[in-house]
Parts: structure tokens; sequence; C-alpha cells
């Protein structure tokens, strides 16, 4: 299993760029709060096809000028090689060293993928183009990619993502401990060793985590989701239940060796900062 060698577990947190000024009052509150926490990084989401480039960028930059390190999300597909290394530049430029690499999905109604087809080929064009300059965080999937044919081709392809240059590994949020426990011993019998930071999903709202899980192939428990269905409309229940199971799984994640948590934050910091709060140093 991994280990956070001498270090306590590095925490890092995802945003999506706010889509008004108000909302980036908003963020700004949310990052400082959590900034407390002397985070590894925090990391900002791509729309897909591109589509909150801008927005992205001006969130990282933001966070980047209050000393805070600050990772974008890039996404592949709908992009050219012109356009990423446009970006690149930009955030070297910037001072982002950090670079979350995506596949990411296409556009509704768009056909072509781009220049790019797979995240592995991102990974190996930054590198080309940037040398070392990035840390590169990939996505891994410790219940495979909804879009993949199998579990065996799934494991490939992310190996593709280290062999191309990738430096770690975030993962799809799950509940079930042993889904990551599993991957990380099959990347390690597989000589991978890059660090695998398990992503966190804090439970606020049900219909709302159904609808995620759905898109992104996230499994719920069946007595998590039972448990969940029973408390109706009674929001501080789900919130309750939510902050129990969530607490005890990142406890469990980090006591058998992860190297630290990455929370899906939906720009809230209040569910992080309980989930934290409840955590043994």
């Amino acid at each position: 299993m991994q280990t956070q060698q001498n270090n306590a577990p590095l925490y890092s947190f995802e945003f999506y760029p706010p889509k008004s000024p108000e909302g980036a009052v908003t963020l700004q509150q949310v990052y400082s709060k959590l900034a407390e926490l002397s985070p590894d990084f925090f990391s900002v989401t791509f729309g897909a096809g591109g589509s909150t480039r801008d927005k992205t960028f001006d969130t990282v930059i933001d966070i980047q000028a209050q000393g805070l390190a600050a990772a974008p999300h890039l996404s592949c597909v709908a992009s050219t090689k012109a356009n990423i290394r446009a970006i690149l530049k930009d955030y070297q430029d910037n001072g982002i060293s950090k670079i979350v690499a995506l596949r990411g999905d296409l556009p509704s109604g768009m056909m072509s993928a781009g220049e790019f087809r797979y995240a592995n080929e991102l990974v190996e064009f930054i590198r080309q183009e940037s040398s070392d300059h990035f840390q590169i965080h990939v996505a891994a999937y410790p219940e495979v990619h909804p879009q993949s044919e199998s579990a065996t081709s799934d494991f490939k392809n992310f190996k593709r993502k280290v062999d191309a240059g990738a430096d770690a590994a975030i993962t799809q949020y799950f509940y079930n401990a042993e889904a990551y426990f599993y991957f990380v011993d099959h990347c390690e019998k597989s000589g991978i060793t890059i660090p695998i930071v398990p992503g966190i999903m804090p439970i606020t709202q049900y219909t709302q985590l159904f609808r995620f899980s759905e898109m992104c192939g996230a499994d719920i428990p069946r007595w998590m989701r039972k448990r969940l269905e029973s408390f109706g409309d009674d929001k501080a229940s789900v919130q309750a239940f939510g902050l129990d199971v969530v607490s005890d799984l990142c406890q469990r994640l980090l006591d058998n060796g992860a190297p630290g948590l990455h929370f899906y934050t939906m720009n809230q910091s209040a569910p992080c900062l309980a989930i934290l709060d409840r955590l043994k140093p």
C-alpha cells in the first residue's frame, strides 16, 4: 500500500469556475477558509470541449495571486495542439506549475474529438512542450471508467498515462474503500509507483449525489442508498449521515496508507472542513 513517507497527508480541493461576479466573491471566501489547512493545491475544472477555458484561467490566476498553489484542469477533447500549446505558455508565464490532465467530454452535438483522442496523448504533449515544468496529475478509476470496455482495458489506459509522464493520480470519488485498495495493489504489482490520491465527495444532497454518480459511474453501495432514501427531505439527517460515512471512509483510507485526500468541494468549504475536523492527526 502507498504511504506518504515522513509527512502528514496532503490535501487538495477542487472547484469549478464561478459563473458570475457574485460566485467569484463566494469562491474566494471558500478557498480563503480552506487555505488555513495549508493544502497542497486547489484545482479548477475545465468545461467540456474547453467551454470554461477563460473562466478556468481567471480563477486559477486569482488563486495563485493569493499566494496559493493552483492546478488548472486541462482536457484534450475538441482541442488542437496549437491551442493547448498556447494555454500551456499562458500558465507557464503566470507561474503555474501543476496541471490536471484529462481526456474530457465532448460537448453535446460536437462530433470531432480534435487532435487528441486520449489523456495519455495530452500528457505526452505537455512533456514534449514543457519538459518537467509542470507536475502532471491524471485521473484514475478504482471502480472502472463508465465508458471502458472492461476493467483490463481501463487499467491499460491508466498505465499509458503514467508511462507518458504523469506524476500523480487523483481518483474518481467512491464510497467503497476496497475498490481503492485493490486498485493501488494492482498498480504496485504492475510497477506503477506514483501517488494515487483518493477523490472524496462529501454528501450533502442525495438527489444531486445520485445524479452525479449516474453520470460518472461512481457506485453508491446499496446500504448507503437505502439509508439516504429513507431520510426523504430531511436534509439535516442526510448531512449528518453523510458526514459520518465520509469521515469514516477518509480515516480508513489514511490509516491504510493513502498519501492524501482530494476533495470535490462543489465550491463549498463547510462539508470539507467538517470531515477534516473529525480526522485523527
